[in-house]
């Protein structure tokens, strides 16, 4: 059974459009990428359309190195007209991430990759949390009530993997969350025994219907471009199986309405500073 993600990226799309009323500037979210895959330059495309539909300004600039790339986010970080900056990922691997990333304004850091805003996470604040394990965990309490269940978090990524195990551990949400990665032995033996598995590899088909039992509620982060076709790190026969987010039209959706909705949020605050 499939999740509904739209719904509730249409929620957060409200909400954006409340908040929009408030602002006299039009917000506006620059997006940079450095000789992006096929994902990514199809997510860079839902961007374009989901700012289009909400009024926000969006710009997508296409860089070749590192060098390239700084001066853009320096410029960027000191331009008062840009209120959201977005990097793509993944980057090049002869760039540093954490270098780049600290380049971002944190009042910018829309995708929350700054390292002020990770580090956030670790006293519960989720402002500027990043913008993927965000939607994750979103889909994930709006789907269910997560005190005291099982989370399987596999892949331990900065961008998803880490910051999801952090915001299910919040308080609030109070999930017994275990986080799997390459290493890990016993895989298939620890998700089947989640209440929910939150699964981010890059790997297409990756968690099979062997992997969950029947009452288990899976989050699908992947994106895998197949002979054309985007699909997740989830093998389609879940769905017969287990509530599951949909690739595409899951997580990707949800991440987008929030990434939309911190660039207004930043364009207000910037207002009233």
């Amino acid at each position: 059974m499939l999740i509904d993600c739209k719904s509730i990226a249409q929620s957060i799309d409200g909400e954006t459009v409340s908040l929009l009323n408030k602002v006299s500037v039009k917000p506006r979210l620059l997006s940079l990428s450095v000789r992006p895959d096929d994902g990514t330059i199809s997510y860079l495309k839902s961007q374009k359309k989901k700012a289009d539909s909400l009024g926000i300004e969006y710009e997508t600039i296409f860089l070749q190195n590192a060098a390239e790339l700084k001066h853009k986010l320096v410029e960027a970080s000191e331009n008062g007209s840009i209120h959201g900056i977005f990097v793509s990922h993944p980057l090049p691997p002869e760039i540093d991430e954490t270098e780049i990333a600290a380049l971002i304004d944190p009042r910018k850091d829309v995708e929350g990759r700054n390292p002020l805003n990770m580090g956030y996470l670790v006293y519960g604040y989720e402002e500027f949390s990043p913008c993927t394990a965000a939607a994750a965990v979103k889909i994930l309490t709006a789907t269910t009530d997560l005190v005291g269940k099982k989370v399987a978090v596999v892949g331990r990524s900065i961008t998803v993997g880490l910051p999801v195990s952090i915001m299910l551990l919040r308080r609030d949400r109070s999930a017994t969350v275990t986080v799997c990665h390459s290493k890990t032995k016993n895989l298939g033996e620890i998700t089947k025994d989640a209440d929910a598995v939150v699964v981010a590899v890059g790997k297409a088909g990756f968690l099979t219907p062997e992997m969950v039992k029947d009452d288990c509620i899976v989050i699908d982060v992947g994106i895998n471009v197949i002979d054309g076709k985007v699909v997740g790190d989830v093998d389609r026969r879940l769905e017969e199986k287990v509530r599951v987010t949909p690739v595409p039209g899951g997580v990707g959706v949800v991440t987008t309405s929030i990434l939309m909705n911190r660039v207004v949020k930043s364009a207000l605050r910037g207002e009233k500073s």
